[in-house]
């Protein structure tokens, strides 16, 4: 079983993120929050898989909330679910530890689908949030924007295998279009997490915009 807090300011949208999941046999609503703060006044004694976080929260707001979980609940997901797609929400949220980033008009499949791929430790975005993702990497590679940061060096076939888990595809699929196995593929995934310093495929997607190592499209 998911378990689910939904954290959003407007209580019309939380029920009807709660009249959705409900009757799905493997997610539950455990928590509903409608402030930044309440998050963690309820999460201590209300253990929690995936939360759906709003970025504009009263008081402490997504960005905050996002960080804070991160250090002080490391196993708990974060599911972005605003109605903001510019580049940078999604790149502050994914920042501070988001694992995935849908709109909210997003439908009942999708947000079921987001769910339980982010609980399952894999990065989920909606179509339109990974078009805006894959827009800033060419933006940035044809206008010559750099990083105020050194870029990592990593191997042409890491940045080959980086290209696809960004453009969401599965391991599988990553192995039959490289024409490699897929123990090839968990291995230059687990290379990647090392030398970009992240835990998880939202963090490859984020180092992938900030320095840049998207290849043209």
């Amino acid at each position: 079983m998911i378990r689910v807090m939904i954290a959003d300011d407007h209580n019309m949208f939380v029920e009807g993120v709660e009249s959705i999941l409900e009757g799905i046999d493997n997610i539950q609503v455990v928590a509903k929050c409608y402030t930044g703060l309440e998050v963690f006044e309820k999460i201590p004694s209300t253990p929690v898989d995936v939360i759906l976080l709003d970025i504009n929260l009263p008081g402490m707001n997504g960005l905050e909330v996002c960080q804070k979980l991160s250090k002080e609940y490391p196993d708990v997901k974060v599911l972005a679910l605003s109605m903001h797609n510019e580049e940078s929400f999604v790149t502050e949220i994914l920042k501070y530890g988001a694992q995935g980033y849908i709109l909210k008009n997003t439908g009942k499949k999708e947000l079921i689908n987001a769910i339980e791929m982010v609980n399952s430790g894999q990065s989920y975005f909606s179509d339109e949030v990974t078009e805006t993702i894959m827009k800033s990497l060419v933006n940035q590679r044809t206008g010559g924007k750099k990083s105020s940061m050194l870029t990592p060096k990593i191997s042409r076939r890491e940045k080959d295998v980086l290209e696809l888990i960004v453009k969401e595809h599965t391991t599988q699929e990553i192995a039959d279009t490289l024409f490699i196995s897929l123990k090839t593929v968990e291995s230059h995934r687990r290379s990647l997490l090392t030398k970009l310093g992240v835990r998880n495929t939202a963090g490859l997607v984020r180092v992938a915009i900030e320095h840049q190592l998207m290849k043209p499209v």
